[in-house]
């Protein structure tokens, strides 16, 4: 546990009055998931101020909260029970209640301050950080890494999605002694912020993923894209180790960047991580021929797709790297937990749900098609606008309504930008009785508990802020 000291010596020295040896379990952004004992970080959003729910969080349990100066006037900080810390640009001031059992900290800029505490907490322990960033599949990819991490190692991963300048500092602050390795998500909107998220987290391994037109829109060219991504291995120090997919070019030219040496992984020859003959088992994952310098074995990953192999590609090589056994390794691929993006569920009518509902791309629609091709059952799919692709828009909406036409037999659509798909499917040769286009949830969702039957499997999947899991919500059947 971190205490109040460490996070007033983040910006400068103070004088101990007693009170600093407060201690803190975690740090939190969201008052409803208040962490007892924790820090709550009081944030403006688009929508709320956090400023706004530091009482609500101090009720719930936190021990203390972090804010900016200028959003907490003194008649505000005299409502919360808090002994108040601010800092003047020089020095702390102390002032509020003397007994109070909370502390409200206050500076310029409460996300420059947790940066800086997750930092200096990081320094303090001397943990293998892997960092993992890629445009689709950086999820998984730490999932997996980790679940083959923990089989050999006390292994810290960060949750859900936490991979931006406020996810990865809330993460490092649940470092503790024990922690041997921690994987950590990177993402980025555009150039410098991975650069800034290694300053904070100091990877000593960096994994690459792949380069797609997710975030085209913000970043007008693959070429830029990769830029931002290669900012992960060029952070690297010279003892590290760069793990990169050696099937996609704009990866592989990232090896004259970093200071590390460097593993490809892939299924070229050249990769020093190869996977050959590889099968798919559909829902119940792959199996491969690991070819590795003299190594030659078969493994299994509990990832469904023939896309996950690159997946696995990149937690062998990491768990190998450290050290871990082949026992180690075969127990972790195997760890149904890492699956966290596509997920089967029973539906209505005795059909099988593909939940794929976090996100969607071009890649990652092709990649969920071709999964839904391999299963038995008459194959349907529902999908949604795609966004952030900027020049590419329509072509890749078109380009998945292409692949959509030669695996499923019925096509249902969701908003304006879908219908690209659907004009694509139709030229492609669907049948156009089987493409149904829809400006609301609803609709879909009705014309689905109308048509679904035993046996059918259901890709649903879109762009996040489309929330296609309200249709997986709706047409979900609740097991006995």
């Amino acid at each position: 546990m971190w205490t109040l000291a460490d996070l007033l010596a983040t910006y400068g020295p103070f004088e101990p009055s007693g009170e600093e040896h407060l201690t803190f379990t975690g740090a939190t952004i969201d008052s409803r998931r208040s962490i007892p004992g924790g820090l709550f970080v009081a944030l403006p959003g688009e929508h709320h101020d956090g400023h706004d729910f530091i009482a609500e969080a101090l009720e719930r349990g936190c021990r203390g909260a972090l804010g900016r100066r200028d959003r907490l006037p003194p008649e505000r900080r005299a409502e919360l029970p808090v002994r108040v810390y601010e800092w003047d640009g020089e020095r702390w001031r102390r002032s509020g209640r003397e007994t109070a059992p909370a502390a409200l900290v206050l500076v310029p800029d409460a996300l420059d301050a947790l940066q800086r505490l997750a930092a200096r907490w990081r320094r303090l322990f001397s943990p293998v950080v892997v960092g993992v960033t890629g445009s689709v599949g950086k999820s998984t990819t730490k999932e997996l890494i980790a679940a083959v991490l923990s089989r050999g190692r006390h292994t810290l991963k960060s949750e859900r999605s936490y991979n931006n300048e406020i996810g990865l500092p809330l993460a490092l602050l649940g470092l503790r002694p024990e922690h041997e390795a921690v994987v950590l998500e990177m993402g980025t909107y555009g150039p410098g912020e991975i650069a800034h998220l290694a300053e904070i987290a100091l990877p000593h391994i960096g994994v690459v993923t792949n380069v797609s037109h997710s975030h085209l829109e913000r970043m007008g060219t693959l070429e830029t894209i990769a830029r931002a991504k290669s900012e992960l291995p060029a952070a690297l120090p010279p003892d590290g180790l760069a793990v990169l997919n050696g099937d996609e070019p704009l990866i592989r030219g990232m090896a004259g960047v970093t200071r590390a040496p460097v593993l490809f992984y892939g299924l070229g020859r050249d990769c020093h991580y190869r996977a050959e003959a590889l099968e798919s088992r559909g829902l119940e994952g792959i199996s491969f021929v690991l070819q590795a310098g003299d190594e030659r074995r078969r493994l299994r990953c509990a990832l469904p797709g023939r896309h996950s192999v690159y997946t696995a590609l990149a937690a062998v090589a990491v768990g190998r790297y450290l050290g871990l056994s082949w026992e180690e390794i075969e127990a972790g691929l195997l760890d149904t937990s890492a699956q966290i993006r596509l997920l089967a569920v029973p539906a209505v009518g005795g059909a099988t749900l593909l939940d794929d509902t976090y996100n969607a791309s071009p890649t990652s629609c092709r990649a969920a098609l071709d999964l839904l091709a391999e299963l038995p059952g008459r194959k349907v799919a529902v999908l949604g606008d795609m966004l952030e692709l900027g020049s590419y828009e329509e072509e890749g909406h078109r380009q998945v309504g292409r692949w959509a036409a030669e695996v499923v037999e019925e096509l249902f659509l969701l908003g304006e930008r879908a219908r690209w798909i659907g004009e694509a499917a139709r030229e492609q040769g669907m049948p156009a009785g089987r493409v149904h286009l829809a400006r609301e949830r609803q609709e879909v969702i009705e014309m689905l508990r109308e048509r679904l039957r035993p046996g059918d499997v259901v890709l649903v999947k879109g762009s996040r802020a489309m929330e296609m899991e309200h249709i997986v919500a709706a047409l979900r059947q609740e097991e006995d």
